[in-house]
């Protein structure tokens, strides 16, 4: 057992309390296993109706993975990291397949793997403080932990541009694109979640009494800007049609992207654009599962972490240094499938 997430029953909830504080609640191998093992548990337990997973102090929900471990592993065989990634993946596919009612209240920063433990929760809470982002690309990553499913189904070309600018969305914003299925003031969190534990059959009733109208959506008044230049079909394109864009915004975004790993940028729009055509959750994690393995021991995964999270000098040396450089072969290469005897599986429990 861990520390690092504190696991309770209270009553007839299940509760997950993620509890790194120091870390924003980033995830490791051990808070993936103890969740999993807590959650399996509860599935088959009758004096469980429902689940809730909350940070327990801090400033965010969960700012992601454990990033240096990662890049730790990278540097030599990536054995660890690939264990994290199947941990954390079976973590991902058991909340989307659970047959219990499970809340994710996303209040804070809600980052990468942090949105792959909230988005496939049955109802997900945003709050004026909500801050959530799949911002992989800026260290050689690509938006993974399902990623390649909510994104690409999100209205327009929102998905493709979340994933190559790491755009941050606010509370407002995440109701407005079905991020969130509720709006709650950060000041009323407590009260919702005592009157939850109380009474958790009856969860979405107290979630619907809590909720408030959020404010007005900021990126709605962008999406024609995004669908216009996002849908293009490369990265090229949608940089050429950013820098034709004659407006602040474009160029703005234009400027974002051009601080991201190419080979990630081409990683990430291939991964969103398949995603669509992708059904089955568990082909999903199966697909991003090999990916991760291969990007995680790339010059760009180590030099990204390095350049923003280790030595913190903010000037990451990416190659190749343009998409242009960037080859249909390297990026074919990364999506290489797994042989069997390695890939990704989920938890018998889940399966049908």
């Amino acid at each position: 057992m861990t520390d690092q997430v504190i696991i309770e029953r209270e009553g007839r909830l299940g509760r997950l309390r993620l509890n790194r504080p120091k870390a924003i609640h980033a995830l490791t191998h051990e808070m993936c296993v103890a969740m999993s093992g807590a959650l399996l548990e509860w599935m088959a337990d009758d004096d469980i109706d429902a689940v809730m997973i909350d940070h327990a102090e801090g400033r965010g929900f969960c700012a992601g993975g454990d990033v240096i471990a990662l890049y730790e592993s990278g540097k030599t065989d990536g054995k660890a990291a690939a264990a994290f990634f199947h941990a954390e993946y079976r973590l991902n596919h058991l909340l989307f397949t659970y047959p219990k009612p499970v809340v994710a209240f996303m209040d804070g920063i809600t980052m990468g793997g942090g949105v792959g433990i909230s988005m496939p929760c049955t109802y997900r809470v945003a709050t004026e403080n909500t801050r959530l982002a799949m911002p992989e690309t800026g260290i050689g990553l690509f938006p993974d932990v399902g990623g390649g499913r909510y994104l690409s189904r999100l209205p327009g070309s929102v998905g493709e541009f979340m994933a190559l600018t790491g755009a941050r969305l606010d509370g407002a914003e995440c109701h407005y694109l079905g991020l969130a299925t509720h709006y709650v003031a950060t000041a009323d969190l407590e009260e919702l979640k005592e009157r939850i534990v109380a009474q958790p059959a009856r969860l979405q009733g107290a979630l619907g009494n809590a909720s408030s109208t959020p404010p007005e959506a900021r990126i709605e008044e962008n999406l024609l800007r995004i669908a216009k230049h996002f849908q293009h079909g490369t990265v090229e394109e949608i940089c050429e049609s950013l820098e034709n864009g004659e407006s602040e915004w474009s160029d703005a975004e234009r400027d974002t992207i051009g601080t991201k790993s190419p080979l990630s940028l081409k990683v990430s729009l291939r991964l969103v654009r398949e995603g669509a055509e992708r059904e089955d959750f568990a082909d999903e994690m199966r697909h991003e599962y090999a990916l991760a393995c291969n990007v995680v021991k790339t010059h760009d995964f180590i030099e990204g972490v390095r350049a923003l999270l280790v030595d913190k000098d903010n000037e990451p040396k990416f190659d190749p240094a343009t998409p242009q450089g960037v080859s249909d072969e390297m990026v074919d290469a990364l999506f290489a499938p797994l042989p069997d005897s390695e890939a990704w599986t989920p938890f018998p429990e889940t399966q049908s």
